[in-house]
């Protein structure tokens, strides 16, 4: 049976073609799209008969069923269901590395150095890492061993920075970042603050500060908070005064993004195993020491019944739950088959991702283009409601896929002592299950917009920053086109406005009810923003990766309300930016 031929549009034909498809040495793509799909089916299937992470009795599948799995596979990819963009990424080489990691970091110079040695094999490969930078004592303190004074943290961060500039300028498989994290309670900390306001520094970096329990408290009782190393008490302050230091800096460049470290390990799925430090270089993979992830997304505007015939029908019955279903439990099985088939690089990433701990993350984008779809407000109630709704039922199902295979294929090593186990479970394949990620390239693939994001604006520039010059596509937002047009309204001149103010908020020839379906990130609220990222968080075992956008009108108090908020919603973690605080920024109005 010939396999269906996948519907991308132009702009990911030339993502395809430039990033995953198969090549000569020349360069010249070997494949299409649809063999692309096949070869990755193909692939990825193989962990189904490889025993070396199965229980004793494993049984293998069947030829008639291996041949209906690579089958399933290859239609949940090429409809544009489910993507996974690492599995794309290995471009026929059948050596495929998960897409983020976090590596440890001990208070000595031959712990940095092998770090920053284990990062080179890493990153080399397209890999992203994040680091907790909080165990590397304080600048100017006394290191016995040499009777000289500690350079402290953040010169170990330049270190790395630059040692990734070596790397991507010597052809890295993709533009992977770091994860920069120091703890609020780290005497480095007013430092670390202010460390990427100057643009030229650490321009590979993320930065994050770990939110602890003990920081929100000293906050909402208005005691003071101490800066302290193994014990020691370096500096007492006021935390209302170090919140208003970081909210400055959100405000001027954007920077640092904050995790709620002790929210994020009361989710630890083993804390036998240990505690959890760090995340990924965005933020949405919470990860101990050597443990990886590997990723996907279902594309949720693909679930939406035609329902041109009962426009009055309830939204719930709108949504194909069945397909989804289908989709989850095939993307499950996807990519806990990748953590098999993968190369790990390191004997100590392939003990906890393989025979350890076994995460996955299964997320979602296009929820903005359900929405709209659906013709639902992204800031109202309902939103919030399908949100929760959604992904609920992801978590259920992506759980019930996991425990099953579980059973069939034996559970993640770490099984026995974990949460799983203390919760009266019998068998659990993966220690998580669901993450959600900003899906960036891949949701361009998918034609739809990245993760929970609402649409940055109705028309916009997206800047390539990976290429030579910072090649700029220009996007129209497809659904308020095809809206213009079914209310007779559309024109040149409107079109132009739209993409001058990215908006049709204030634009009075675009009809309210259009007006109030089709908001932009700037129409946006960042209190409805964090309220969309807690409705999605509730039901995700890792983090959600959001971007809280603010106007460029917005003040220092508006992030300080923002963390505020957020620490009450139970965030993991998240990220502010205000408009044009930086000269260069990813997505631009015309």
């Amino acid at each position: 049976m010939k396999n269906k031929t996948p519907k991308l549009t132009d702009n990911a034909k030339f993502i395809v073609e430039k990033r995953y498809l198969k090549i000569d040495k020349n360069g010249k793509p070997l494949e299409t799209p649809s063999q692309m799909f096949e070869r990755v089916s193909k692939f990825i299937s193989r962990a189904e008969t490889d025993n070396s992470d199965k229980k004793e009795g494993y049984k293998k599948p069947s030829k008639k069923q291996l041949d209906q799995l690579i089958a399933d596979f290859y239609e949940i990819q090429s409809n544009l269901e489910f993507l996974s963009g690492m599995s794309l990424l290995d471009r026929g080489k059948e050596d495929l590395v998960a897409a983020c990691y976090v590596m440890p970091i001990e208070d000595s110079l031959e712990s940095i150095y092998t770090t920053l040695a284990n990062t080179v094999v890493l990153h080399r490969r397209g890999a992203g890492i994040g680091y907790d930078f909080s165990t590397i004592r304080p600048e100017h303190e006394l290191v016995t061993s040499t009777g000289r004074e500690a350079s402290g943290p953040i010169s170990f961060m330049r270190l790395y920075d630059f040692s990734s500039e070596v790397i991507l300028n010597r052809g890295a498989v993709r533009h992977a970042g770091h994860m920069g994290i120091l703890r609020i309670d780290h005497p480095e900390i007013e430092k670390f603050i202010s460390a990427k306001e100057d643009y030229s520094q650490l321009t590979n970096f993320n930065i994050s500060i770990s939110i602890t329990d003990e920081f929100v408290k000293a906050l909402n009782e208005n005691k003071t908070f101490d800066l302290k190393f193994k014990k020691q008490v370096y500096k007492t302050l006021d935390p209302h005064a170090l919140l208003t230091k970081i909210a400055e800096s959100i405000y001027r460049s954007g920077e640092p993004g904050f995790i709620f470290i002790d929210e994020i390990d009361r989710y630890n799925p083993t804390p036998n195993v240990g505690k959890m430090t760090a995340t990924n270089q965005c933020g949405e993979q919470p990860l101990l020491p050597y443990e990886a992830c590997n990723l996907g997304s279902i594309v949720l505007n693909k679930f939406i019944i035609d329902s041109k015939k009962n426009l009055s029908i309830p939204t719930h019955e709108k949504i194909d739950w069945k397909r989804m279903e289908f989709v989850i439990n095939t993307a499950i099985r996807f990519l806990d088959n990748t953590i098999t088939v993968s190369n790990h690089l390191l004997p100590q990433i392939e003990k906890i991702v393989k025979y350890g701990n076994r995460k996955i993350g299964l997320g979602v984008m296009g929820w903005a283009d359900m929405l709209v779809e659906l013709g639902i407000k992204y800031d109202s109630e309902e939103a919030l409601d399908l949100a929760e709704n959604v992904m609920k039922f992801i978590k259920d199902t992506g759980h019930d896929a996991s425990k099953k295979l579980g059973e069939i294929r034996g559970d993640f090593g770490n099984f026995k002592g974990s949460r799983w186990h203390k919760k009266g479970y019998k068998n659990m394949r993966n220690s998580t299950v669901t993450t959600i990620a900003p899906t960036g390239t891949t949701s361009l693939v998918a034609d739809c917009n990245g993760g929970i994001e609402p649409f940055f604006a109705m028309a916009y520039v997206r800047k390539n920053m990976e290429t030579v010059g910072d090649s700029e596509l220009i996007y129209m937002n497809k659904y308020l086109e095809k809206a213009l047009k079914k209310e007779w309204i559309y024109s040149d001149e409107i079109m132009h406005e739209v993409a001058q103010k990215g908006s049709v908020k204030d634009i009075k020839e675009v009809p309210e009810k259009l007006r109030k379906i089709f908001v932009s990130a700037g129409d946006i609220t960042p209190e409805w923003h964090i309220r969309t990222q807690a409705a999605f968080q509730k039901y995700t075992d890792n983090a959600v990766t959001k971007t809280i956008n603010m106007p460029e009108s917005a003040k220092v108090e508006d992030v300080i309300k923002a963390f505020k908020l957020a620490s009450s919603l139970n965030l993991k973690g998240f990220t502010i930016y205000r408009d044009k605080s930086r000269d260069k920024q990813v997505l631009n109005l015309k």
